[in-house]
């Protein structure tokens, strides 16, 4: 039993090394940047130039005269009204004469 052990594990080994395995390329890796400290900071840069102000629109056009409306009908005339009764003669007069004096203008400044 020694024996057969022994041959299987030289046959394994044997038949494992004859196999054609395929060529391993490493690739050498990037290596990555590790950020350091923030740097000071920048000057401010200089303001732009003012743009160019845009034209102004033309006025648009009048728009035209509505039409003029007809003209309302006009309403029936009224009845005449009835006439009122006639007043009483007055008295005679007993000669008392009576003088009405307007009122007096205000002062000029």
């Amino acid at each position: 039993m020694k024996l057969s052990i022994t041959t299987l594990t030289l046959l394994a080994f044997v038949g494992l090394t004859a196999c054609d395995r395929p060529t391993v390329v490493n690739n050498p890796t990037t290596p990555v940047a590790v950020p350091g400290p923030a740097g000071a900071t920048g000057a401010t840069g200089n303001t732009g130039a003012t743009g160019s102000t845009g034209n102004t629109g033309n006025t648009g056009n009048t728009g035209n005269t509505g039409s003029m409306g007809s003209t309302g009908a006009t309403g029936d005339t009224g009845s005449t009204g009835n006439t009122g009764s006639t007043g009483a003669t007055g008295r005679p007069g007993d000669g008392t004469t009576i003088i009405v004096v307007p009122a007096a203008s205000a002062p000029s400044k």
